[in-house]
């Protein structure tokens, strides 16, 4: 069984986030324990599964999706589910930009594909420049009371909270500066004791000309993942917050991570589009199949 790792929201090796893909030749996902088990293998932040649907495929049953939808515009659509180190979760951006990146690469889809996921139907949009444009939903925010111990477990104090709704399950946490943001030294075990799947601090660009608006880092201790490189379902978050304060629908946002990536951002009433590029970096053969 095939096997890869590519690194995604970045157009070089070694760079953004790394995500395992597993296209799958099956109708339907394997045991889920084995699923589990090439995640905590991999100790990627995520992993990613998927297989193809049936021509017709509604998206109901029991294959972690929710709502379906029509074919893609390549006449195929996929079952995808993404699993932490750890544990399975609701949405991800970057193992989905890398698991059409792959679909692309090998020929086996164009143009726009569509995905069955618990959190419905998603679908990702390669150009032929190489980027992929992800629509997702926008994340419903509304305040959130300051957690006790939030400013202490992040290591700064918030300006403001945000709840980011059930898909994505995280904190939207605005800080002072980009210089804040980027010197957080968070107590990960302390994080992890707040009920939430993570925290995402973020702040306005130091100042114009740096190609990007905003900053953000993002914390998900409590599913196996001290900091994400950088996080795509995040930036359906990010995307709505920002606009709203700079103005504007189309912004470029800047993860600083150790390793670092560019997500480029466009609000569209409740959807957000995501885009960005995607390298492969291992390519190569899983032999504990189930």
């Amino acid at each position: 069984m095939r096997i890869r790792i590519v690194d995604a929201f970045t157009d070089r090796p070694f760079s953004g986030n790394p995500a395992g893909v597993l296209v799958l030749d099956s109708p339907a996902f394997p045991d889920d324990a084995w699923m589990r088990q090439v995640a905590a293998e991999l100790n990627l932040s995520e992993t990613a599964f998927a297989h193809p649907l049936a021509a017709g495929a509604d998206g109901s049953g029991s294959d972690g999706g929710a709502a379906g939808g029509g074919r893609s515009d390549g006449g195929t659509q996929w079952a995808l589910r993404w699993f932490t180190p750890v544990t399975e979760v609701g949405l991800c951006g970057h193992a989905t930009l890398a698991t059409a990146h792959v679909l692309r690469t090998v020929g086996q889809a164009r143009d726009t594909i569509r995905f069955r996921t618990r959190a419905g139907t998603l679908s990702a949009r390669a150009g032929g420049d190489g980027t992929v444009t992800l629509d997702f939903p926008a994340a419903p925010l509304t305040p959130e009371p300051a957690l006790a111990g939030l400013a202490r477990a992040l290591g700064a104090r918030p300006l403001t909270v945000l709840d980011t709704g059930p898909d994505c399950g995280d904190l939207l946490v605005e800080l002072a500066d980009e210089a804040q943001v980027r010197a957080l030294r968070p107590d990960f075990a302390a994080l992890a004791r707040l009920s939430r799947r993570g925290v995402i601090a973020t702040a306005a660009a130091a100042g114009p000309g740096l190609g990007y608006d905003f900053v953000s880092r993002g914390f998900f201790p409590a599913v196996g993942i001290d900091e994400d490189p950088v996080t795509g379902s995040a930036h359906t978050a990010l995307a709505p917050f920002w606009s709203a304060r700079l103005g504007r629908d189309a912004l470029t946002g800047f993860q600083a991570s150790a390793r670092g990536g560019l997500v480029a951002t466009r609000l569209l009433g409740d959807r957000v589009l995501l885009s960005g590029t995607a390298v492969t970096v291992v390519d190569g053969e899983l032999h504990a199949v189930p």
